[in-house]
């Protein structure tokens, strides 16, 4: 299915939030999530199913000064 991952189009597999982190290689603990524009907490990714045309954020942290 094609969601908008950062911005950019993309095709997933995935089902559910939590299985594109992994399938995209994001550090999974390191990483804040949104779907259309709502925060999705870690301990619910697994439960929040994705749609074709979502809009997911993927967000790490920066470190520097």
């Amino acid at each position: 299915m094609r969601i908008e991952l950062n911005g950019s189009p993309v095709e997933t597999g995935s089902s559910t939030l939590a299985d594109l982190i992994t399938e995209r290689g994001f550090p999974e603990a390191a990483v804040a999530t949104a779907l259309d524009g709502v925060f999705v907490p870690r301990n619910a990714r697994s439960g929040t199913a994705l749609t074709a045309g979502a809009r997911v954020e993927v967000l790490t942290p920066m470190q520097g000064g």
